[in-house]
């Protein structure tokens, strides 16, 4: 299993899915389970890789502005809603949380508890066992810490979008 093949089973669901982020589940979770265990294996260390580089404290700021707060669980499945949505969705977040802005908005699809879950249940039907991490999650995010009071300040076409 290599990038190219994680981002394109994900591209593979999310385009099944339209936007219905149950269907997502059940498509990545049945694309998953058809896996060989390796590299159904190989796809959890990947996603919790992309997990792990989305971890970053500009990333927490944008969800935190567009749900008008964001504690450690929403974040985590704001991360993995950002990873269903396909590699491109994912890396220009990455590069640019402020382009969020620009993106439809789906409360259910951006926040979604479960995606994570769906991952894990296809992996673990295809590898027999629940995966375990290949590295431990970081203890902190990357980059700056922001405060409250003026993490809308941070990206202000979120911050018009999305603030009451």
């Amino acid at each position: 299993m290599d990038e190219h093949k994680f981002w394109s089973l994900i591209q593979h669901a999310n385009d099944l899915a339209d936007g219905d982020m149950d269907e997502k589940c059940e498509a990545i979770k049945a694309a998953l389970a058809a896996l060989p265990k390796s590299e159904a294996i190989a796809f959890s260390t990947l996603f919790d890789a992309a997990m792990d580089r989305a971890y970053s404290w500009s990333l927490w700021a944008a969800a935190y502005i567009i749900n008008g707060g964001c504690g450690d669980d929403t974040f985590s499945d704001f991360r993995a809603s950002l990873i269903s949505r396909g590699r491109n969705a994912y890396e220009a977040a990455l590069a640019n949380p402020e382009s969020l802005a620009t993106e439809d908005f789906d409360e259910d699809a951006w926040f979604y508890e479960g995606y994570q879950y769906a991952v894990n249940d296809g992996v673990t039907a295809s590898a027999g066992s629940e995966p375990s991490r290949a590295t431990p999650h970081p203890d902190e995010p990357t980059g700056k810490p922001w405060a409250e009071e003026t993490v809308y300040d941070l990206f202000p076409a979120l911050a018009r979008k999305f603030a009451a």
